[in-house]
């Protein structure tokens, strides 16, 4: 079953939609949005603990 985040469900104002088979490929691809739209080239573990809580399965 493919899982899904939602930037708006970490708080962001922004449409992104990423889907992946892993929490592993969500949180790679996040984190290469995050770098490119939000200009976060780290990602706080606080965010990330919010990111991995906001994914779920589609």
């Amino acid at each position: 079953m493919a899982k899904v985040l939602r930037c708006k469900d970490v708080g962001m104002d922004c449409d992104f939609v990423v889907r992946g088979e892993t929490e592993e490929e969500i949180l790679e691809q996040t984190a290469q949005h995050a770098e490119a739209v939000h200009d976060m080239r780290e990602i706080p573990e606080e965010v990330l603990a919010k990111v991995r809580a906001a994914i779920h399965d589609e």
